[in-house]
């Protein structure tokens, strides 16, 4: 079977407008792939950004993957959490991206978004906390739910991601 060898780092976020974030993040791959070695899923340490606005995780990532076809190609989604002053956890943002298909070193920057609420859920969120959230983290990379949201922009998640590919000629998978 072809190998695919994801590791790296979520490096940070950038342009968000809440403080205080954490990033929980998950590998989803189609039904042809199988999990040789690492993690699935993760999260990231909460960090508060200094003068410079940007919010520094150096999260790694190092996953193995076995595969004998593109099909179900590995997809990373991304959930970005603030913590309030009150120690509440609130989505700031989703985002996803498709781990590149050539190998080499890639950096990566995830624009995320969050639903758009109605006057009433602004007014609630404002006030209270809390805001429209996805009732699941599927919804994030499936093309027919996402795309009947009403979403706004929320800022950017840095990636540096290095693909590896084993065998992938001999096995006759094609990238390109």
């Amino acid at each position: 079977m072809a190998e695919l060898y994801i590791f790296g780092q979520i490096i940070g976020a950038k342009n968000f407008r809440k403080k205080s974030l954490f990033c929980k993040w998950g590998i989803h791959v189609g039904s042809g792939w199988q999990l040789l070695e690492g993690l699935k899923e993760g999260q990231t340490q909460v960090d508060h950004p200094g003068y410079d606005e940007v919010t520094y995780w150096s999260h790694p990532i190092d996953i193995h993957f076995a595969t004998k076809g593109i099909p179900g190609w590995p997809k990373i989604h991304l959930q970005i959490f603030h913590y309030d002053e009150f120690g509440r956890s609130e989505v700031c943002g989703y985002g996803y991206i498709f781990v590149p298909t050539s190998p080499g070193t890639h950096l990566i920057v995830c624009p995320t978004w969050k639903p758009h609420g109605k006057f009433y859920d602004k007014f609630t969120e404002y006030f209270i906390g809390g805001g429209p959230q996805l009732r699941s983290p599927e919804i994030i990379f499936s093309g027919a739910d996402r795309f009947r949201l009403n979403t706004e922009p929320t800022g950017s998640v840095i990636l540096e991601l290095n693909v590896i590919q084993k065998n992938f000629q001999k096995y006759g998978v094609e990238t390109y």
